[in-house]
């Protein structure tokens, strides 16, 4: 059965929606890198629209001969493994006994846990337990203080009740107590909330900059986004970028800037595909089973 006029319409309209949204989202990463690779002086000019004009790589050649900023990028990657390995297994502990019915005392636990969904410390009593244990300047500062999403832990704890009880019984009858029911049969079987989550985790941390301004006074101990926020917001590039730029006649503040941009957003968008069938089913599955 052909489609009528107004099908056709509709159809031709929802194509040119989703081009349009396409564009809207795509374009701007886009023009980013064809700005980082483009030469300087046609950057400053406004030539560069849909294509780079000029291109060479002499910005990412002046950025990785930069040591705070591959320092800067050692460090991001350091306080997203560590910090997402922590969120999981902080997430897990908490969720797995609050998703079993014969835990006593779970309508209570949860509920004070979702409490502080709604009410936190505040920054300032925050930042002084921090200081008191001892964490300032510290990568501890800023993974420990998030190490659990109670919002997250809702989510993993409503996938592990979709868990079939019978394995858990056989596992006991096997002679497994809980923590090895948890790390044999429920880990395994929850990859995909758990890639999704690590997922959210991990961009999170890889994202987070507030932190790292009030934990960390050593600038050798800054992640990527403190040294992306100086260079965007306030101008401010190191000394040795600045030496460096000197020796490459094409590249300007602006081509650094965004290239840091790209630098910084590629890792995500490198594993989000290799990632992507379980983080789908994770959050569909996630969001529904209970």
């Amino acid at each position: 059965m052909k489609p009528g006029t107004g099908g056709r319409l509709f159809d031709g309209l929802n194509i040119a929606l989703m081009l349009g949204l396409v564009f809207a989202t795509f374009y701007p990463l886009f023009y980013i890198f064809i700005v980082s690779v483009s030469d300087g002086s046609a950057v400053m000019r406004g030539e560069v629209k849909f294509w780079p004009k000029g291109f060479n790589w002499d910005t990412y050649s002046l950025i990785f001969k930069d040591p705070s900023i591959v320092r800067s990028y050692g460090n991001t990657f350091l306080y997203t493994a560590v910090g997402t390995l922590i969120n999981l297994v902080c997430t897990a502990l908490c969720a797995y006994p609050l998703s079993k019915k014969d835990f006593y005392g779970r309508s209570a636990f949860t509920l004070m846990i979702v409490i502080t969904m709604f009410f936190s410390g505040g920054l300032i009593p925050t930042y002084l337990l921090v200081q008191k244990l001892g964490m300032l300047n510290t990568m501890w500062a800023l993974v420990i203080p998030g190490a659990i999403s109670v919002w997250n832990m809702i989510i993993m704890r409503t996938f592990f009740q979709g868990i079939p009880a019978e394995l858990y019984d056989s596992a006991h009858i096997d002679g497994a107590g809980e923590l090895k029911a948890l790390v044999r049969i429920t880990l395994p079987l929850s990859k995909p909330i758990m890639t999704t989550l690590g997922m959210f985790y991990a961009v999170g941390h890889w994202n987070s900059f507030f932190p790292a301004m009030i934990y960390l006074d050593e600038k050798a101990k800054f992640p990527l986004q403190i040294i992306l926020r100086n260079m965007v917001l306030m101008g401010e590039m190191s000394n040795q970028s600045q030496e460096i730029s000197g020796v490459f006649a094409a590249v300007t503040a602006t081509n650094i800037k965004y290239a840091v941009i790209i630098i910084a957003v590629l890792p995500i968008v490198m594993v989000y595909p290799f990632i992507q069938k379980y983080f789908i089913k994770g959050a569909m599955v996630g969001s529904l089973k209970g």
